[in-house]
């Protein structure tokens, strides 16, 4: 098809689903992730443009539609359920390249704030001891925790890196008295473990930010953000990845929660987790 009028009839869809959504042309183009410039551009009438794959792919996701559609190809407006799922479960491998996963997703959020509630201490504050002592109970490699600890602590020491991370301060509490999970290990090694956390929120702050809420009033799964390309709830052996927009958008205003919640703030947190009493 030239492409003329190819860009003719993707304009056509595309004002179509503009009047359907009754967005101004601001928030339509916010919805879809490009500006309202590049959006008029691509609705001149004199404009032989199509837009990125990623925009048509957000563009079709957002309105539910095919790119057949889109593109002018089809009558049918079909659904968007074959271009990628919205939903997807990954494996976690348990081994020594355990950390593939987690390469993959930070290196698509270069340049995004990445966003990470943890299941128990943050991954990259850990000590050695810590991995083990963790790995061991919970029937896990050893060397894979420990290089995605590693991986997970090189890219906070990079260049232009941002993270918040947001936990229970009942968590750390746990862990000083030798708590739950915890309990049996030795209050030498729990106090290096505090000491060491401290140091490194001190180094990395701050582009990395650690928040403490009050886990009596706020309940959280582990998961973390990657900008705006997914989200990967951890349930175990398996992640739970949300590829839908609308769904990341949820978890992130979960997470602004989870902030707006905080009873330990950001810069306060090296000094809190440096005063623990260690029983």
């Amino acid at each position: 098809m030239d492409k003329r009028l190819l860009a003719d009839l993707f304009r056509e869809r595309l004002m179509q689903l503009l009047d359907r959504s009754g967005e101004n042309q601001s928030a339509f183009a916010r919805q879809i992730g490009i500006d309202r410039s590049a959006l008029s551009q691509l609705l001149a009438d004199k404009a032989a443009r199509l837009p990125r794959v990623e925009t048509l792919l957000n563009i079709a996701e957002r309105h539910s539609v095919s790119l057949d559609w889109l593109m002018g190809l089809s009558q049918d407006q079909g659904l968007m359920g074959e271009l990628h799922p919205s939903v997807e479960l990954e494996e976690r491998p348990d081994g020594d390249d355990n950390t593939t996963l987690l390469m993959k997703w930070h290196a698509e959020a270069t340049g995004s704030k990445i966003r990470y509630v943890p299941a128990r201490i943050p991954d990259l504050l850990r000590t050695p001891d810590i991995i083990a002592y963790e790995a061991t109970g919970t029937h896990q490699s050893v060397a894979g925790q420990a290089n995605e600890t590693f991986f997970r602590l090189d890219y906070n020491r990079q260049p232009g890196t941002d993270m918040e991370v947001c936990m229970p301060k009942q968590t750390l509490e746990a862990f000083a008295n030798g708590e739950g999970m915890w309990a049996g290990l030795s209050a030498a090694t729990r106090a290096q473990q505090l000491r060491y956390m401290a140091a490194l929120i001190r180094e990395l702050y701050p582009s990395f930010r650690l928040f403490l809420f009050d886990e009596r009033q706020k309940f959280s799964v582990p998961y973390t953000i990657f900008g705006s390309k997914r989200a990967a709830l951890f349930v175990g052996g398996m992640y739970l990845v949300l590829n839908n927009a609308d769904a990341i958008l949820k978890m992130q205003r979960h997470f602004e929660g989870l902030i707006r919640a905080t009873r330990i703030h950001a810069h306060e947190a090296a000094d809190f987790v440096d005063a623990l009493p260690v029983p």
